[in-house]
């Protein structure tokens, strides 16, 4: 039985080599592992998605609600998520309150254009406030602001 498994043993780790990829350089031959070529282009792959990578630069968010009632923070999140696609929300849970936050303003004239809108859309009943905060900076803005 021992003989029989050591006899399919070696045999299979004999046709594993002879199915490798094989080079022979300077009369030497080596084994080539095609898993290395997968490695290189996950590699690639990593390295362009790091020049694609957000960045946290100083800036502003509007502090739209600060509640313990989760159905009306849901309610205003889905109304403006509705009515400005391209603004990204935060919900912030500091206990007890949940926070609303909106935007991710570079320069605060943009903030504050942007909050006497949705004051003057009466959709939020409470006071906005305008909050300094680390927020994103997504790599077509930075090339933007670079550019005189």
């Amino acid at each position: 039985m021992k003989v029989l498994f050591l006899l399919s043993f070696h045999l299979s780790v004999a046709l594993g080599v002879i199915a490798q990829d094989s080079t022979i350089v300077a009369g030497n031959k080596f084994n080539r592992d095609n898993r290395l070529d997968q490695l290189g282009v996950k590699m690639l792959e990593y390295n362009e998605s790091l020049s694609q990578k957000i960045q946290l630069v100083d800036g502003f968010r509007l502090q739209l609600l600060s509640t313990t009632d989760r159905n009306q923070l849901m309610k205003v999140r889905s109304e403006l998520i509705r009515l400005y696609p391209d603004q990204k929300l935060y919900t912030i849970f500091q206990t007890p309150y949940l926070k609303l936050k909106l935007g991710n303003f570079i320069n605060k004239q943009d903030a504050e254009k942007f909050k006497k809108m949705l004051i003057d859309s009466k959709l939020i009943t409470g006071s906005i406030y305008l909050v300094p905060e680390k927020v994103e900076l997504k790599p077509d803005k930075k090339n933007q602001e670079e550019e005189p």
